[in-house]
């Protein structure tokens, strides 16, 4: 198949109507456009009129130039050439990128294994919080010995260590919390049956109040506690220097304990033996005994007043937080302090202080808004929860061992102990007061004293139950036996009781 003009094989034949001659379409195209007639007859010709011509691809012939053997040998030699020189491109290609491979397959098997080792770090670190084995080592506090012959020095520590917290204390501690861990697992999560629900504890009622316990001439009663051995003894301690202890159930006063030089502002009541403890900004820690009716111990851990009391789950220990920015760790039966340490960077009062339930670490207030925990054995500071913007004012640990709940004026805020972080915050009014607070013995309540007397369900933080009585700020408030009544003291002078 020749074509006119061009003398070669067309690629896009096609044909004039005007003429029925074959032209390569691209140069009749081209014509048509310069002369708009058909070249042979010269007749009018639009490319409209051309028709396409359907045949098999052509093969187009070789140049002139290619149709000798020498021409044709040099010519396959330079495409043999060509694709061995591409296939060498190739393979080298194919080199680099096993190569990178290679490299990427090891970067990914190093990184995974750098994954699994802190997978297992931080699963490590998060069932030593659970078990009460806080890891230490993250802040080093200054701790100091009892004695009052030793430095505040590298040294005072090692003394401190021999001297006070000997390895049988240490054990003893760790002992009482695999108990106490232990049980707590046997429990799990399932509430008390004799705990009253929530429907009937939003019903509760003002039943009892009692003006008559502390002196009239300087009204106010500062702390709260209820014996857990029997929840009808009830023990406050007042603006009027006076501890006292009052029997619910009698509705009369069973001892008064006199002795400290100023107001009470902490009190506990020992779990097992008739004995009762209680602070005062008198620098001073006293020990009771409730059938004597007197002291039978005077701790002088502190230089300046002593803001917060706490009794170790053995009930032979006592935590007590002070203005001269110390904690102390003190045996009950000697009256001897066992160690004394502080947070020398911080520089703050402590305001509160609190043993976890298990016993292995505690948690502190301070005046200038800090959380802090400490690990008990090693006498160092674990955590900070920072968040709280005015003095911490109150603390408290629930029994289920994760939630530790917070307060300063007109706030609550509630921390999980796994995660070490702030999961919920309870906005009260702007001028609220919050004073004390205190979870249930079964970790389902937690009620909080201020400006008035709020009763929340965990979980869900919900508010069940709200009174107004007191006529002054409460101080303290408690819950009786699987909170089958509640119990409040404030500064109106009065001990209050609520209940079905």
């Amino acid at each position: 198949l020749s074509i006119i003009f061009s003398n070669e094989v067309p690629e896009h034949p096609c044909v004039s109507p005007v003429s029925n001659q074959v032209f390569e379409r691209r140069l009749i195209e081209k014509y048509i456009v310069e002369n708009g007639t058909d070249p042979m007859n010269g007749q009018p010709l639009s490319e409209e009129q051309l028709i396409d011509i359907k045949v098999s691809h052509p093969i187009r012939p070789k140049a002139p130039s290619a149709t000798s053997i020498p021409a044709i040998l040099k010519s396959l030699q330079d495409e043999w050439d060509a694709v061995m020189l591409h296939s060498f491109t190739l393979r080298q290609q194919l080199q680099t990128t096993r190569q990178e491979l290679s490299h990427a397959l090891y970067q990914h098997d190093a990184a995974c294994r750098v994954i699994a080792r802190l997978t297992k770090e931080v699963t490590a670190a998060r069932e030593a919080l659970a078990t009460l084995k806080p890891q230490a080592g993250l802040v080093v506090a200054q701790a100091i010995s009892a004695q009052p012959s030793v430095t505040v020095t590298a040294d005072a520590m090692e003394v401190s260590e021999q001297v006070g917290m000997t390895m049988d204390i240490i054990q003893k501690l760790q002992d009482k919390a695999t108990v106490l861990t232990t049980e707590r697992k046997k429990r799990g999560k399932t509430v008390p049956e004799e705990l009253v629900r929530s429907e009937d504890l939003g019903k509760y009622r003002q039943v009892a109040t009692h003006a008559g316990l502390h002196s009239a001439s300087v009204p106010g009663i500062l702390s709260l506690d209820l014996c857990p051995a029997d929840t009808n003894k009830v023990l406050t301690g007042g603006a009027d220097k006076n501890v006292v202890v009052f029997d619910k159930k009698e509705e009369q006063i069973v001892a008064t304990l006199k002795g400290h030089t100023k107001k009470v502002t902490s009190v506990i009541f020992h779990p097992s033996q008739s004995v009762v403890f209680s602070a005062s900004p008198d620098s001073t820690i006293r020990v009771w005994s409730v059938t004597g009716g007197n002291c039978v111990q005077v701790i002088r851990a502190h230089e300046a007043g002593v803001t917060g009391l706490s009794l170790h789950a053995t009930g032979d220990y006592l935590l007590s937080s002070s203005e001269d920015q110390y904690w102390a760790f003190s045996d009950i039966q000697t009256g001897r302090v066992l160690t004394k340490v502080t947070d020398e960077a911080a520089g703050c009062a402590l305001t509160c202080a609190q043993f976890h339930p298990d016993g292995l670490i505690f948690g502190t207030g301070t005046a200038d808004s800090q959380i802090k925990i400490w690990d008990l054995k090693e006498r160092t500071n674990v955590a900070n929860f920072p968040g709280h913007t005015g003095p911490v004012t109150s603390i408290a640990f629930s029994e289920n061992g994760y939630y530790l709940a917070t307060g300063e004026d007109s706030s609550v805020k509630l921390w999980d102990l796994r995660k070490l972080k702030n999961f919920k915050t309870i906005t009260l009014d702007n001028n609220y007061e919050v004073k004390s607070l205190v979870f249930d013995q079964s970790g389902t309540y937690l009620a909080v004293g201020g400006t008035d007397i709020r009763v929340y369900i965990c979980k869900q933080w919900s508010e069940v139950l709200n009174f107004t009585e007191h006529t002054g700020v409460v101080t303290g408030v408690a819950f009786g036996e699987h909170a089958q009544f509640l119990t409040s003291t404030g500064m109106d002078r009065s001990l209050k009781f609520y209940s079905l």
